[in-house]
């Protein structure tokens, strides 16, 4: 037991000392740093401004698509803050290219938008943790996050208005230890949202959370690097808004990646039985569609088989329905493990499902159904499962795909009402179709 507790305090603590250590390293270096000469290039830091502020543009309209598919509050409120930190960016730019050469811009003021819109978009991200800890089911979360919004707006303004004077273009102290104090306020602000964003990431852990405390952390150590800063465009400074740029790039690609994940279970749970994942029954007509026409093209024959599960009202009513859909899903387990890789299983509806097998014939139907039959017939699991399997063969005479799945099911309803219900499950044969029937 106390080995136990031994090993988990350890686990714990590896996270903290790993990015102590490299907070550590991150202020040591922009410490070095500022012996290090850098030509100022306010033209540069124009452009990369730019950068940063299309990247957070991108952000917004990428977290707000997700937020429409999840309703995840931090994705709307991350991109809201990411929006007006965009835009923040976006117009201190202008600072630097100095468009106004009669009226020469000071550039003593450019860093004022960007360390409040580190501001922004630290306490954005704490308050979207706190809606979402504190008001996981709330009804009305729009005029909440409108709120939270316009309450971290208006702190920011007051902030900014009490230290408007901060940062200066030159450091007051510039041989003091910690020449730019000011901007440990944002880097406290984000170490918080970090702390709370690794608790998240033991519950979501999805490549969208994984950026946002990825771009958190290095958010912080942009703020710790900015505070070696002595003067505007020297090398720690230039040094934290690397770090900044490359935040929202790996927090854009995160989100990317995980929108791509949920496109791919919306794309799937599109055309698949929730139930049993088999396709559903708009994907079995579209591969039924397009199996048909290539039939018709190359001349192999396409097998269609329709299976009944014999006896789920009873297995329902003496079971309950928990072993009923249980019954469903390890016929749909049969269908899955025992079929080709080109053949496509479906559930045609209730307790009906169908097989397509491409290129194959009436013999080679019947050997897929014996060995859906013996499959189940050896199946350990109880209750003991069986199931009646209609046969029907299209070979390409330009027959709808209704007929071809109408005369499957009356093969499959004539062969059960032959043998009842309890009787052992057969295979009911079809004779086959002359050319030119319709």
């Amino acid at each position: 037991m106390g080995e136990g507790s031994l090993i988990s305090d350890r686990s714990s603590a590896t996270p903290f000392l790993s990015h102590a250590s490299g907070f550590l390293v991150v202020f040591f270096l922009s410490m070095w740093l500022r012996v290090v000469p850098l030509q100022s290039d306010p033209i540069l830091q124009g452009y990369l401004q730019v950068t940063t502020g299309l990247l957070a543009f991108v952000f917004a309209a990428v977290t707000l698509v997700r937020f429409q598919g999840t309703q995840d509050r931090i994705s709307l409120i991350l991109g809201s803050g990411f929006l007006l930190s965009g835009t923040l960016l976006t117009a201190s730019s202008l600072l630097f290219f100095q468009f106004l050469q009669e009226a020469p811009i000071h550039l003593r003021w450019a860093p004022v938008s960007w360390w409040a819109g580190r501001i922004v978009l630290g306490l954005l991200l704490v308050v979207a943790l706190l809606v979402e800890h504190f008001l996981p089911r709330s009804r009305r979360p729009r005029l909440e996050i409108a709120g939270a919004l316009l309450t971290v707006v208006g702190l920011t303004y007051l902030i900014t208005a009490a230290l408007r004077r901060l940062p200066p273009e030159t450091s007051p102290h510039p041989s003091a230890f910690i020449p730019n104090p000011q901007q440990l306020l944002p880097a406290a602000i984000f170490l918080i949202s970090l702390v709370w964003f690794r608790r998240r990431l033991q519950i979501e852990d999805s490549a969208f959370d994984r950026a946002i405390y990825s771009a958190a952390w290095m958010n912080v150590a942009a703020q710790l690097a900015a505070s070696q800063s002595v003067r505007l465009l020297d090398s720690p400074f230039v040094f934290a808004q690397a770090l900044t740029v490359t935040s929202y790039a790996v927090a854009l690609g995160g989100a990317l990646l995980d929108n791509a994940r949920l496109f791919e279970q919306v794309q799937h749970l599109a055309v698949s039985d929730p139930l049993t994942g088999l396709a559903n029954y708009r994907r079995l007509l579209d591969v039924l569609e397009s199996e048909t026409e290539r039939t018709n093209r190359n001349g192999p024959s396409l097998a269609a088989l329709l299976l009944d599960l014999d006896g789920l009202k009873k297995i329902n009513d003496t079971h309950g329905h928990l072993i009923g859909s249980r019954a469903l899903c390890r016929l749909a387990d049969i269908l899955r493990i025992h079929c080709r890789a080109i053949d496509t299983a479906a559930r045609y509806g209730g307790d009906e499902f169908a097989l397509v097998l491409p290129e194959a014939d009436e013999t080679e139907a019947e050997s897929v159904a014996g060995r859906i039959r013996h499959v189940m017939e050896i199946d350990p699991e109880k209750p003991q499962l069986s199931a009646s399997i209609g046969i029907s063969i299209y070979r390409g005479h330009g027959e709808r795909i209704e007929k071809l799945l109408s005369e499957a099911d009356a093969h499959l309803y004539k062969e059960k009402a032959k043998r009842g219900r309890r009787g052992s499950p057969t295979i009911s044969r079809r004779r086959e179709r002359h050319p030119g029937t319709a």
